[in-house]
């Protein structure tokens, strides 16, 4: 897996649709060390990781800009905000999710996606996270990942998408579009995977647990989300 920087910002409609499930339990990495960790002379860092995946051994490699202050720390009183001025910024290629209200960033959290974030979702199964404007449609806090808010996935526009490339043999003829995709935390004790920049996840959002606890707290469904490559 190659992660490459993009900084085009499309632009989308929201679409709400509201789903029953929680995200799906997917097979925990483990043993996950790094192989090899460097600089690539424009301002990146490139992280070659192991680890078991069920019976599989994983080779991964993130790409992502050398690190910088992660956290906004500014007091937040969550129950005076305004949600209808808040959105969720989620950036792939800078493994971050920030939280903008009123045009100013007051929250940025370290984030972790499927094992290749530059790909756009197509169908389920492909593990990839979608791209453009959702909203969250539902929330859990008693997610198997700690609290899980469910995106609108599929909106309109990938409707539209997804059954262009059936017609074009793209994607199979039996292919289905999924769901379930949302902004989630992790297992007890998993934070080191959103560190590394494990891509573990089958599509979703995942943050840490520290992280998500107070997200759940700042927005609330019919909150914006913004995700970009």
């Amino acid at each position: 897996m190659l992660v490459m920087v993009c900084l085009l910002l499309p632009m989308g409609c929201v679409y709400a649709q509201n789903f029953t499930q929680d995200a799906k339990p997917v097979e925990r990495p483990k043993d996950v060390k790094v192989i090899r960790e460097y600089e690539d002379g424009k301002g990146n860092i490139v992280r070659e990781l192991q680890y078991k995946h069920g019976s599989m051994i994983v080779t991964e490699t993130v790409i992502f800009p050398k690190p910088q202050k992660i956290s906004v720390n500014m007091p937040i009183k969550a129950d005076t905000l305004n949600k209808d001025s808040l959105i969720i910024y989620v950036d792939k290629s800078r493994y971050t999710v920030m939280v903008f209200y009123k045009r100013r960033c007051i929250r940025k959290y370290r984030a972790v996606f499927g094992p290749n974030p530059k790909l756009n979702k197509q169908m389920e199964g492909d593990r990839n996270t979608p791209e453009g404007w959702f909203t969250i449609t539902r929330l859990n806090p008693n997610s198997k990942y700690n609290k899980f808010m469910e995106l609108s996935y599929p909106n309109a526009e990938y409707m539209e998408a997804f059954n262009r490339m059936k017609e074009r043999g793209v994607i199979p003829k039996n292919a289905r579009i999924g769901g379930n995709v949302g902004i989630h935390g992790i297992w007890k004790n998993g934070d080191n995977m959103i560190e590394l920049g494990v891509g573990w996840t089958d599509g979703c959002v995942a943050i840490r647990n520290s992280d998500m606890d107070e997200l759940y707290t700042l927005a609330g469904k019919g909150t914006r989300v913004f995700i970009k490559k």
